[in-house]
Formats: structure tokens, sequence, C-alpha cells
């Protein structure tokens, strides 16, 4: 079994519960047939995710498959593919966008843009995909950008192109790629004449006045701002809107404040993270892992989902448990840890309290096994969540119906 077998995209629970029940390490191929090394117990995961020995640098890679690099150059040069000193250099300039202060100054706005789309698109049956969980992160992090609002929906269509891949797909991988590109210039030539109080246009400003990044970085850092803060809140927020309602117990506490919403969120991190592997990297060294040797130049993946259900860590791991210790992977460890984390947990704990005010009842409309995953090693979310809802004001199920 791969990483990019069906059956592991699948039913990754049942997957990885055999690779970390046989060893912490396993070497498998790319779809090149590249090697490719997959850690998937916590303790070595942990451990790899701030080991500096492993590079996130593709210029460390020793490999000729067409996997290697799957981004043009032009939105390449950003965190993820970066380490120290340019990891730093980059990262401080970012981090000032999300620090708790202004991440703290974003909750009145998120609630009204929550509260609108509840209040406007919501009906007895919906897709809350299509209604909350995903326009909810995208309008976010689009405003903390600047980005023009009538520009949502193709954004969210080349995401889905980039991070679900389908079978002789890599043209339209392209194509998406090449249309990202195209957007995000004229959008910072859009700021460079008519700046205003948003991120891209403070990035702007490092590029031209201060000199602190290059043209590509900043249409790296621009992509990778828009990429990775829109769709893993997407699916936090749908993966822990299921949990709730495959635990209806969990639901009636949260909505009782027996349980903290923060406590939902943290365990579906852990249960259902969105974000299943950490970033690819690329062994320095020769590195032995549970008495595997990784050569230098061989690319490592980091199984968060399977790190995230080992019983050596937490006692039974397929349960939905909230009260845990908050010692999953989620967001990572170390140097890379996600810069936005307190604001993906903003938004899911906005999101999710907000849902059950507004509706007493809330349940699955259609049979557990007839919800459709995204086919993706990359991602871990639903394409639709049908519920069925009771707003608090019937008259409104009424006009609605």
């Amino acid at each position: 079994m791969t990483l990019f077998d069906h059956k592991l995209i699948e039913n990754p629970t049942a997957a990885y519960a055999r690779l970390r029940e046989s060893a912490a390490v396993h070497r498998t191929t790319t779809p090149e047939g590249e090697p490719l090394w997959v850690i998937t117990r916590y303790r070595e995961a942990r451990a790899s995710l701030a080991d500096g020995r492993l590079s996130l640098d593709k210029a460390n890679a020793k490999t000729s498959g067409a996997y290697q690099s799957s981004m043009p150059p032009e939105l390449d040069a950003h965190l993820l593919n970066m380490d120290p000193p340019d990891h730093t250099r980059l990262r401080r300039l970012i981090a000032r966008a999300f620090t708790p202060r202004r991440i703290a100054a974003l909750r009145s706005r998120i609630q009204a843009m929550t509260d609108a789309l509840l209040t406007t698109r919501a009906a007895p049956r919906m897709d809350l995909m299509d209604v909350l969980a995903t326009p909810l992160p995208m309008g976010v992090i689009c405003e903390l950008l600047g980005v023009p609002e009538d520009n949502h929906h193709n954004f969210r269509a080349w995401t889905d192109t980039l991070l679900s891949p389908t079978a002789g797909s890599a043209k339209d991988s392209r194509t998406a790629m090449r249309q990202m590109h195209q957007f995000l210039t004229e959008v910072i030539q859009a700021k460079r004449s008519h700046p205003s109080n948003d991120l891209l246009s403070a990035l702007v400003n490092a590029r031209d006045d201060h000199d602190s990044l290059s043209e590509q970085e900043l249409l790296s850092l621009a992509f990778l701002t828009l990429f990775a803060g829109y769709d893993n809140t997407v699916h936090l927020i749908g993966n822990a809107v299921l949990g709730l309602l495959l635990h209806p117990q969990v639901m009636h506490q949260v909505r009782q404040r027996t349980l903290p919403i923060e406590a939902v969120i943290e365990e579906t991190l852990r249960w259902n993270p969105p974000f299943p592997l950490g970033v690819r990297r690329f062994a320095l060294e020769d590195i032995t892992i549970d008495d595997t040797v990784i050569p230098a130049g061989g690319r490592v993946w980091i199984s968060i989902a399977s790190a995230n259900r080992d019983d050596r860590e937490f006692p039974s791991p397929d349960s939905f448990t909230l009260g845990r210790p908050s010692t999953h992977l989620a967001f990572g460890h170390g140097i890379h840890y996600c810069l936005g984390a307190p604001l993906a947990r903003l938004e899911a704990e906005i999101a999710i309290g907000s849902l059950l005010e507004h509706f007493p009842v809330l349940e699955l409309a259609v049979p557990l096994e007839d919800l459709a995953w995204w086919p993706s090693f990359h991602k871990r979310g639903l394409r639709s969540l049908p519920v069925r809802t009771r707003p608090l004001n019937p008259d409104m199920a009424v006009a609605r119906g």
C-alpha cells in the first residue's frame, strides 16, 4: 500500500493503523516510482517535524521524478519550501498579520460574516459545506489579504483542482496554477496603485519600500496565505460539525455549555485533521529512524493523521473524546508550526457556536456511508455535508420551505 492508494484515501484510519502496527517508518514510492519514506507513529513524527536534518528546501532532494515540484517557480518561493535563514526572515514578516491582538480584532467581523451566511443562506435542508464551511474561511482570508470578493469562486475552483488531483489531471493543474499566478499578479499591481489597510498591501510595501522580499517571494507568500488559510479551515469546520453530528450527546453538552467548543476543535484536529500529511521533507544526511535508514536526499512524508491516532500517545484513539491534552500534531511542531492556527481556531469556534445557536435541531440528512470525501491524500475533507435543521424562528422555516 502507498500514500496514493485509493484504499488509504478512502479509509485512512484502518490503513494507517496497520502501518503503525508493523513499523514507525515505511518505504514506498511516488506515482512516478521515486522512493519515499512515510513516518506513521506519534513519537517519531513529532521528533521529525522539528528535526533540522530534514529540510523543506527542494534543492536538497535527490530525485528525478516530476513529482518533485508541481508548482511553478513564481509561486514556489514560500515558507513551506524554505529552511533558515530565509524561512526565519519571511516568517517574521508574515507573522505580523497573525499576532494574538490582530486575530482577536477579527472576532467581530468573523461573527458578522457568519451570522450573515446563516441568516441569508440557511434552509431546513442544506449542504453545510456550501452554506457555511466554505464561504466563511474564503471570505475571511480574502478580506485579510484584500482580495476582491468577485474572485472568490475562481479561487475555490483553483484550490480544489490543485488539492484533489485525479488521474490525467496534470493539464488541469497547470491551467489552475497559471490562472492563479495571473490573478495574483494583477491583484498585486492593483495594490501598488491603490494600497489599503490589508496584508497584501503590507507585503507589497515590504517588497517595494524595504526590499525585505523578492518579487517571487511576494507572489509566493500571497499564494500560500490564500491557499493554506482557506482550505484547511474549510475542512476543520466541516470535520468538527461531522464529529458533533455523529456524537449527539457531545453536541448536547456543547449546547448546554458543559463542554467548550474549543475542546471540540482540538479533538477534531486530532481525530480527523484536515491536513493529514506534514509538508514533505528531504534528508540532509543519512538518518536512522526506528531502525530504518533514510538516505541523504530521501523524500520524507510525516503522517499527521496516523500520528494523531497512535494509541501509544492517545488512549482509545479512534474515539471522539473531548478534553484530551492538546498534544496533537495537526498544526505541526517546531519552527514550521502553522502561523494561521489561531485564526483557524477562531473561525471554527465562531462557526460552530453560531451554528448551534441558530439551529436547535441539527442532524445528518443522509446515511454516513453516503458522504463523499475529496479523493486526495493532501486533505481530509467532505465534498458536501447535507444536514437537516430547524431554526430558532419557526417562521423562518416556513418562509424558506
